[in-house]
């Protein structure tokens, strides 16, 4: 089992993805699955995130706990901002826009 700190990274990362890209359903699957392993493994009941000047803080609701995480806004935001700059390395697969094999 991943720790939660890198679960909660993993999700926040591919999360964001999913924001700005609303048409790509890989990573809106991959945010889902991040999220399930939250609540499954860890017992995350609520996750809050909030964007600072220079980091993300995740605060994390569990049975019996509060916890919070920071990241770099860099760190968080490395992948996102790559597919920005270069879309054509990034198609987004729409379900019936799938190419064939």
């Amino acid at each position: 089992m991943q720790s939660m700190q890198d679960v909660v990274y993993n999700w926040l990362t591919i999360y964001l993805v999913a924001e700005s890209r609303p048409k790509d359903q890989a990573a809106k699957d991959t945010a889902a699955l991040f999220r399930t392993m939250l609540t499954e493994d860890h017992a995350v009941k609520d996750l809050h995130v909030e964007k600072k000047e220079d980091m993300y803080l995740v605060i994390c609701e569990t049975n019996d706990e509060t916890r919070s995480f920071r990241f770099p806004l860099e760190l968080i935001e490395c992948i996102r901002n790559q597919m920005d700059d270069e879309p054509e390395k990034f198609p987004n697969y729409v379900a019936d826009e799938r190419p064939s094999s």
